[in-house]
């Protein structure tokens, strides 16, 4: 089922605008959540995202976007595809209304919502091989926008074709200066000894959700040091593991870059607190 603008429809009535503003210039937003029996994980930091996304895009905001307007809509749309008592994938797109060239005739919003099976009700760490490589054929821009969850992702379309044409798992992207980002689908971890570094923020990663949980989890751990810091591809080689996050599936452990094959002791770890934290949200 798709919640059109509050109104549930089958997948096969739903029709798109051919002048859908998120269709022709990516013009709109998205968060992407996991839900388990009806609870939406990490509701607040998602819609809070959201709303700054919105904001940063000078989208209208309407009154009645109230975090308990959204999360009974997005239930609603779980409800409706039979998976209230699951384990679901939930997708809210926001996208500015009406026509225009680049500058819009109006700044009203809709939005589409829809939700799919997962198949666990927990995070749970793969033991099978995942290996990535360097995405070199486009860079991030860093700055604000490269830091939302816009309809605009060419690069992380094109960066999945080609992992797929040459049978990686995933591909890492690096900005203009030359440094690691993120993953195609997730912030990026690289762990070192007792150091576990991120990329800030200011080289044009994603504000990702569960890097901000991990952040916070990373933090209390005394035998831990946390850098936010860049990241440079020769970095990559030394390290005892690298692993993904986003908000499906919580940690994805790297288990092989070129040629160094890497650990998960540290991810393992940190998904059991991650799945605790999940569940007291």
């Amino acid at each position: 089922m798709i919640n059109a603008n509050g109104i549930l429809q089958e997948q096969e009535a739903t029709r798109v605008s051919p002048h859908n503003r998120a269709f022709l210039y990516g013009d709109g937003v998205f968060e992407t959540l996991r839900a388990v029996n009806g609870k939406l994980f990490f509701w607040e930091d998602h819609y809070f995202r959201l709303m700054a996304s919105m904001r940063i895009l000078r989208m209208e905001i309407p009154m009645n976007f109230t975090p308990d307007f959204l999360e009974a809509e997005l239930l609603k749309t779980i409800e409706a595809s039979g998976l209230s008592n699951t384990a679901a994938r939930v997708r809210i797109t926001i996208y500015r209304e009406g026509q225009g060239a680049y500058l819009p005739e109006k700044n009203e919003i809709g939005f589409y919502a829809f939700a799919k099976a997962l198949s666990s009700p927990f995070y749970t760490l793969s033991g099978a091989p995942y290996e990535v490589e360097l995405y070199k054929d486009h860079y991030v821009n860093a700055g604000i926008l490269s830091t939302l969850k816009t309809t605009n992702k060419i690069l992380h379309v094109t960066g999945s074709i080609f992992a797929k044409e040459n049978g990686y798992d995933n591909c890492l992207l690096i900005n203009t200066n030359k440094n690691v980002v993120e993953a195609l689908q997730g912030n990026l971890f690289l762990v070192k000894g007792n150091v576990i570094k991120t990329p800030p923020l200011e080289d044009g990663c994603l504000r990702g959700i569960i890097r901000k949980q991990l952040l916070s989890i990373i933090g209390q751990k005394k035998e831990y040091v946390l850098e936010e810091t860049s990241i440079s591809p020769f970095e990559l080689q030394k390290a005892d593991e690298l692993f993904i996050t986003n908000s499906i599936i919580g940690i994805q452990s790297i288990t092989k870059y070129r040629k160094k094959v890497y650990d998960n002791l540290v991810a393992s770890e940190l998904l059991k607190l991650l799945n605790v934290k999940a569940r007291l949200a």
